[in-house]
């Protein structure tokens, strides 16, 4: 695995938008802030020539246009890392248009992005063996005030941090609008983390555990109850971080741009660790995606999954499952840890996480932190 170099003090951070610019409110104002307080931090800025642009279908220009940015920009020696302007609908357009063979060969770089920036992180990962950021995008660090997930973001960019712990409170309705563009998160709802564990244990009520689901064995996952005896869960387990928003993950699924099962068999020693989320996909669409990831041989090798919240499903339930049911039905036979709620995705706050990194995840069923290592 390639991991690039940590931005440097005063480095330059370059911007490239292969999925949407920041065109319009309240990402326009969002981004001009994040760039004055990045310029008051004493970082150099690297504009693309898309970073503005609105006339794209689904994304901020043409894929011919988008694609040409993208690869120049990672190969540019003038920039130290990249940071996705925004979030889409069809940057999977855009990859014809990449040379992944020129990106291979430059010095490797951080790009920052998530949700239709999977579209490059993970191909920059599974294509390229190189490390990728899965996290927020330009716009978001324009608010006033910064969250701490933003905060860490840019400290796990600098090399600084590289154990991320879940946070308090999140954000079910967002205030940020075009005439309060840099509003901060607005975090009413207390986080609340679902597991499932290989031993049957598991703390969401709503998971039909009959007895012939599980067959006790702890696979990758190394299980502890506590010694106070209050049968607290204790999960630690480790592997190769990989994923991002399933929504682009399925669109990917059995193109050419899909090597996912080859690259857990690479690194089958290591193990992998799922990261995934969802956007737009209700539950039967979650539950098709992990039906297709599967039979794709994608969970190969698998130490664990950690699953965002959805942003279509926290509350929803459709013929008669919920959306833990929708992931964690599917998973039974793998006999790994499954945590879900987590901060990861559409709901935010979301942690960084290095997508290709080495990671061990620890949790006591109530609050979790995944240490990243770059090896």
């Amino acid at each position: 695995m390639r991991y690039p170099a940590f931005l440097r003090e005063k480095g330059t951070i370059g911007f490239v938008a292969p999925s949407f610019g920041c065109a319009i409110e309240p990402y326009k104002s969002g981004f001009l802030n994040a760039q004055r307080r990045w310029r008051e931090q004493g970082y150099q800025l690297q504009l693309g020539p898309n970073c503005y642009a609105g006339e794209g279908v689904g994304i901020s220009s043409t894929p011919k246009k988008c694609g040409e940015e993208l690869t120049d920009a990672y190969c540019d020696k003038n920039n130290d890392c990249l940071i996705s302007c925004g979030g889409g609908e069809l940057m999977c357009e855009i990859l014809d248009y990449v040379d992944f063979e020129r990106i291979g060969r430059a010095d490797p770089k951080w790009y920052l992005g998530y949700s239709d920036n999977t579209n490059f992180t993970f191909l920059l990962t599974t294509l390229s063996d190189t490390a990728s950021l899965y996290g927020p995008c330009a716009a978001a660090f324009g608010m006033e005030p910064l969250h701490p997930s933003l905060n860490d973001a840019m400290s796990l960019l600098r090399g600084e941090k590289l154990i991320m712990r879940g946070y308090d409170r999140w954000e079910r309705e967002s205030q940020k609008d075009e005439e309060n563009p840099l509003a901060p998160y607005n975090l009413t709802e207390t986080s609340v983390i679902k597991y499932y564990l290989p031993d049957g244990r598991t703390n969401v009520e709503s998971l039909r555990m009959a007895a012939g689901q599980c067959d006790g064995r702890a696979g990758a996952g190394e299980m502890r109850m506590d010694t106070d005896g209050g049968g607290k869960a204790e999960i630690a387990f480790s592997g190769r971080l990989l994923g991002g928003c399933m929504d682009c993950l399925i669109t990917l699924l059995g193109t050419k741009y899909d090597k996912t099962a080859a690259f857990a068999q690479r690194y089958k020693e290591d193990g992998i660790i799922w990261f995934l989320e969802a956007c737009d996909l209700n539950l039967m669409s979650i539950r098709r995606a992990m039906w297709q990831m599967e039979h794709a041989g994608w969970f190969q090798h698998c130490k664990g999954f950690l699953i965002g919240r959805p942003r279509l499903g926290m509350d929803a339930q459709e013929f008669g499952i919920d959306h833990y049911q929708a992931v964690c039905e599917m998973l039974y036979s793998y006999h790994v840890p499954v945590l879900m709620d987590l901060d990861i995705g559409h709901l935010p706050p979301a942690m960084p996480l290095v997508c290709g990194s080495m990671a061990r995840v620890v949790s006591d069923g109530e609050t979790y932190r995944v240490e990243m290592e770059m090896n």
